[in-house]
């Protein structure tokens, strides 16, 4: 493939979404549509990418900041004129320049690998991609000739009422010589029902300049949906599922009910793990090999080691070695590293804490801003009193400690290597290694004693 240029058009307010937001951001398999537009086309092989904003446009720039050139389109007046813009960037470039639209977060790198490389086996000036859809209502018409050519591409706005009944349409996707594109561009009027400047308006202007234009149809009709309401941002995020879970268990994954797994675009897992249904995977988690997660499990950013297993665990931006069991109704939060073969049992929360290998917390604990060491054993109802309505600090829990039930340990404090804190207790001061605490009030009966309320 001779060198690739990518222009991707992003500059449309997509009334029909009802958002303040930018059409092109609502995420879509974890990410905004935009970006799976940018991914494709650098994975395709484009040397640059170059957006077109427009409203929103700072919000877009910010959202996608170094991952893609960007030139604004000040007044939205069609595709032609949004792909003129970049003409002061481009101009003098060779090679292909494939027009992409930010609203088509399926389109893959393949397709666009495919589409170039027929556009450039044609010899042709410009090739446009078709499709054929059931409902090609809201698409431009692909008019062909009686020997299969392409006559022209008229918008359904613009469309006769037979124009109407074709169902190839235009998916938005064109393959240009970049030696060609910038002059046709500035040959488009706006002599049209919408007043605008059609980019596809160049394929007439090239034909009658005698040049060849071609038209690619894709099997793939799925791949060129253009995201304009929720219904179909609801539609593309079955097809990226689809697609990623098919991608997973390709890869050695056991999916136990695709249809009630959710596994975001960017997620990583390794073979012979099995996700269990009413899972939910998402950003930048990483799963080892042979682990058992879910069912019922929500992971945001995790990296999680081999041999784990987690259910009914909701567990974002921290780490979880090798062999950890998660226990039901588990939170762990940011900045929270589980180490090997750690126990967690049910309704524990840890945050912003370390626990060392083979520690235990078998169940309703709450573990914040801790040091804790290895084979340490917390006992049921266990809190760590970190925040005195001002300031957090942090509990330090030395190796083999043992903390007994329902203990109240108030940082800053540390309890030593193998100490015991009594079931009961409320600490407040450092244990030492080797030692016993017991922090409680000593028992007192009252014989006879009677409720004076009764």
């Amino acid at each position: 493939m001779s060198d690739l240029t990518a222009v991707i058009l992003a500059a449309g307010k997509g009334t029909r979404m009802k958002s303040t937001l930018p059409k092109v951001l609502h995420k879509v398999g974890g990410k905004p549509m935009l970006m799976h537009v940018v991914a494709a086309a650098t994975k395709a092989g484009a040397k640059r990418t170059v957006t077109v904003t427009g409203f929103g446009g700072e919000e877009v720039e910010k959202a996608l900041a170094g991952k893609t050139e960007f030139v604004r389109q000040h007044e939205q007046l069609g595709t032609g004129h949004a792909v003129l813009q970049t003409e002061s960037l481009l101009k003098g470039e060779k090679g292909t320049v494939i027009v992409l639209c930010g609203d088509t977060p399926l389109v893959t790198a393949d397709l666009i690998k495919k589409l170039c490389a027929e556009h450039e086996k044609a010899g042709a000036k410009a090739t446009v991609l078709t499709a054929i859809l059931p409902d090609p209502a809201g698409y431009g018409r692909i008019v062909r000739n009686a020997d299969g050519t392409v006559a022209k591409i008229v918008e359904h706005k613009d469309a006769t009422e037979e124009e109407l009944k074709i169902n190839e349409v235009n998916s938005g996707i064109y393959c240009f010589a970049a030696d060609a594109l910038f002059d046709a561009l500035h040959k488009v009027t706006a002599d049209n029902a919408q007043g605008e400047y059609y980019l596809p308006d160049t394929l007439k202007i090239l034909r009658e300049a005698g040049e060849k234009v071609w038209a690619a149809t894709t099997d793939d009709a799925d791949a060129t949906m253009g995201i304009n309401s929720r219904r179909q941002l609801a539609e593309a995020e079955k097809v990226l599922r689809r697609r990623k879970n098919n991608e997973l268990m390709d890869e050695g994954v056991t999916i136990i009910d695709p249809d009630t797994t959710f596994i975001e675009a960017d997620v990583k897992i390794g073979k012979d793990t099995i996700i269990r249904p009413f899972t939910y995977i998402e950003g930048t988690t990483v799963i080892g090999e042979n682990c058992d997660i879910g069912p019922n499990c929500r992971l945001q950013n995790m990296k999680i080691g081999n041999n784990v297993t987690g259910q009914f665990t909701y567990a974002h931006d921290a780490v979880v070695d090798d062999g950890v069991v998660l226990g039901q109704f588990v939170h762990i939060r940011p900045d929270s590293h589980l180490m090997e073969k750690v126990k967690i049992g049910n309704f524990v929360e840890v945050k912003n804490s370390v626990v060392g290998v083979g520690s235990k917390l078998p169940h309703l604990s709450y573990i914040g801003d801790t040091d804790m060491g290895q084979n340490v054993n917390m006992g049921c109802g266990t809190i760590t009193v970190n925040y005195d309505g001002k300031t957090k600090f942090r509990t330090k829990i030395g190796d083999n400690a043992f903390i007994g039930c329902n203990s109240n340990l108030v940082a800053p404090v540390a309890v030593a290597d193998n100490a015991y804190v009594g079931a009961g207790s409320t600490i407040t001061k450092d244990v030492p290694a080797d030692n016993l605490a017991v922090a409680r009030a000593r028992q007192v009966n009252i014989d006879h004693w009677k409720d004076k309320r009764k």
